[in-house]
């Protein structure tokens, strides 16, 4: 792979397991490989976690425990809501979902690596005793009661707009390849109805780190669409709420515009999976707002 950004292909443990059946203790650099050529590579970000999670794979290991600066995966981040509670056990695809949405504990490439080959993922402070949350397999039963397990609040998204549209076969999917050539992730695409005049919107959410390389990527198309302009709205975030079962319990969701609704903030964007729901807000109500979903969802009292 690309040098910093390289990703595993294959790991020889023949060392390691002779090293550990004589009792020995093996300490290994994470987050750095060798190419077919020899040269040294970097797993780019997260690489340690996902080096990690990769031997634990490699030597069938009970689980791979990671260490970080938190005791674990809270009900929301503790620094916002005083109230968050340590969950002590998620799923990999609650786990990933919290981590598409702006959770920080894990990065998806180690918990997809994990998914895939079944590796329980402990994630422990460095800093205290407390038993933190394992990331492992639900039995179907338990994946499929509906419930809210944690809450995300992404600030570091912008709201992308494409103008004025004409409204056509094929033009989003000509916006969405422009951006996917050059590398430039995407979320929570909407389009607009159709105004009288034929024209639509389309907007999506996409890293503040990319705001620039997005507008530049478009700034080719716009002529060739036919389009207005691009609109940028740098003040909003996302909130999502993860967990299971939402497609087959609406209550999920109309919970959560009721209470944004009473509080009178208005939802920007919407979209919704069986697995999480989010909404984009004017950044200056998103802390508030995590808050009021966090007592709403009952997530002060709950313990998993």
């Amino acid at each position: 792979g690309v040098h910093g950004k390289a990703r595993i292909e294959r790991i020889e443990t023949q060392e390691l397991d002779t090293r550990l059946k004589s009792g020995e203790v093996a300490v290994v650099a994470g987050f750095q490989a060798a190419n077919k050529n020899g040269e040294i590579t970097t797993l780019g970000r997260g690489g340690s976690d996902l080096s990690a999670v990769a031997l634990a794979a490699a030597l069938k290991a009970e689980a791979c425990e990671i260490f970080t600066d938190v005791k674990g995966v809270y009900t929301a981040d503790p620094r916002l809501v005083s109230r968050a509670r340590l969950l002590r056990r998620l799923s990999y695809e609650e786990m990933l979902e919290l981590s598409a949405a702006g959770a920080q504990v894990m990065l998806a490439r180690s918990i997809e690596v994990a998914q895939r080959y079944r590796v329980r993922i402990h994630i422990r402070s460095s800093f205290d005793t407390a038993a933190g949350t394992m990331i492992e397999s639900f039995s179907e039963d338990t994946m499929e009661q509906a419930h809210v397990s944690s809450l995300a609040l992404n600030k570091s998204e912008i709201r992308l707009s494409v103008v004025e549209v004409p409204d056509r076969p094929g033009i989003a999917a000509k916006i969405l390849a422009k951006l996917a050539d050059d590398g430039i992730p995407v979320d929570l695409i909407v389009q607009s109805a159709p105004t009288s005049a034929g024209v639509n919107d389309i907007s999506f959410m996409t890293p503040r780190a990319n705001a620039e390389a997005a507008k530049k990527s478009l700034s080719t198309l716009i002529p060739k669409l036919g389009a207005r302009g691009i609109d940028v709205q740098d003040r909003v975030v996302k909130l999502t709420a993860v967990g299971t079962g939402f497609r087959r319990n609406p209550k999920i969701a109309a919970t959560m515009f009721a209470v944004l609704a009473k509080a009178r903030i208005n939802i920007q964007m919407i979209s919704t999976s069986d697995l999480r729901v989010s909404c984009v807000i004017d950044g200056k109500h998103g802390e508030k707002a995590l808050r009021l979903l966090h007592k709403a969802f009952g997530l002060n009292k709950k313990r998993r």
